[in-house]
């Protein structure tokens, strides 16, 4: 079976199945079956709408973020060097990867 047309609501041919699904039509597609001499017309429906789709504030887990850490807390400064951070001396910041900040549960001290 084989698409031969798509159409979108509101193209002429979909009055009839806009009045019939509203704003819930999608699409609808002509198909024809060759070995059968048979066409058909698909309608393809929304079902559920929903806020969101991607998060695009989600944190990657190996992004390196910048970490404030006061001079004199060694013992936190020590775990994030044993994790793998670095010191930026311009930034004067700590980096370390996201994942390595949530095992060690420092997520407060990330510098926005």
């Amino acid at each position: 079976m084989n698409s031969v047309r798509k159409l979108l609501p509101g193209q002429p041919g979909t009055k009839k199945w806009m009045d019939k699904y509203g704003k819930n039509l999608h699409c609808i597609r002509y198909k024809v079956d060759s070995e059968n001499n048979l066409k058909y017309v698909t309608v393809e429906l929304i079902a559920d709408k929903k806020q969101g789709g991607r998060n695009n504030s989600r944190i990657s887990k190996n992004r390196i973020l910048p970490l404030q850490v006061l001079f004199e807390e060694t013992s936190i400064r020590q775990l994030i060097k044993d994790a793998g951070g670095r010191w930026n001396r311009e930034k004067r910041v700590w980096e370390l990867a996201y994942s390595e900040i949530v095992a060690l549960g420092l997520e407060k001290r990330i510098v926005k």
